[in-house]
């Protein structure tokens, strides 16, 4: 009997220990989603609709991403603000204005400031801050959303990181690493937007949100909506793509 009882205690000390060797850390949880997000590279194609209590505008967008280091937006609609680009290089974020024909180099100041007319930031758009980099990452309780089981994530800037959020909680889908629900909580830690991810299916060969709203919460009747078009992962780009130069002529 004896022998019975310490094989059992053996076994279960050993599905303990294995269970604690292959459980994933909060921050391996946010980086797999990243990666669903993004792949080795991306080219994506989105409409943006901003939403008003007395009024609608829509733009459409074409983007590219090389990892977490780069990224280039041009706003393709409407005619009044296509050819309006974005870049991110590293830590460096320059914006390409058609109409005067100038290249600027937005300040970290900015990251905060509405990306035309949004509610979402330069920094939601660009994403100068890094999710997996600037933060301290938790795992504090379970949900589920959109009918699926999802972590949830809560994400404290490291004391170094320039970001515009004081805290960010995050529910990533158990099964597909989906970002589902993100909530911003500002300097007073007040809850200031909540983005939710819906209309769930494969684009470009991933289970992939294909629809982002956000939400400002003391705002009623607003709302900026993103909904992907077409979406390819992990096509050869050059980091050389990701140029000043490069900004006046994408499209």
């Amino acid at each position: 009997m004896k022998t019975i009882q310490r094989i059992l205690l053996t076994a279960l000390a050993l599905f303990i220990i294995s269970s604690f060797a292959y459980a994933q850390s909060a921050k391996e949880i946010v980086t797999k989603a990243e990666d669903n997000i993004k792949g080795l590279s991306s080219v994506t194609e989105m409409t943006i609709l901003i939403k008003r209590p007395t009024w609608t505008r829509s733009m459409s967008m074409k983007g590219w991403t090389k990892g977490e280091q780069y990224s280039m937006i041009v706003v393709t609609a409407p005619a009044k603000d296509a050819g309006t680009v974005f870049l991110k290089r590293v830590k460096e974020i320059w914006n390409w204005l058609p109409n005067i024909e100038r290249v600027v180099k937005l300040p970290p100041s900015m990251m905060s400031q509405s990306w035309m007319g949004t509610d979402l930031t330069n920094d939601d758009l660009v994403k100068a801050s890094s999710r997996i980099d600037d933060y301290n990452h938790k795992i504090v309780g379970d949900s589920v959303i959109e009918g699926r089981k999802c972590w949830k994530i809560e994400m404290i800037p490291l004391a170094s990181a320039a970001v515009v959020w004081s805290k960010v909680n995050m529910w990533i889908d158990k099964k597909d690493y989906l970002e589902l629900r993100l909530e911003f909580f500002d300097e007073d830690n007040k809850l200031v937007n909540v983005m939710q991810g819906s209309d769930i299916r494969t684009i470009g060969g991933r289970v992939m949100p294909a629809k982002l709203e956000m939400i400002p919460v003391q705002k009623k009747g607003q709302e900026t909506i993103i909904t992907y078009s077409s979406a390819v992962f992990n096509q050869p780009i050059s980091v050389d793509f990701f140029t000043t130069q490069n900004m006046k002529k994408a499209k």
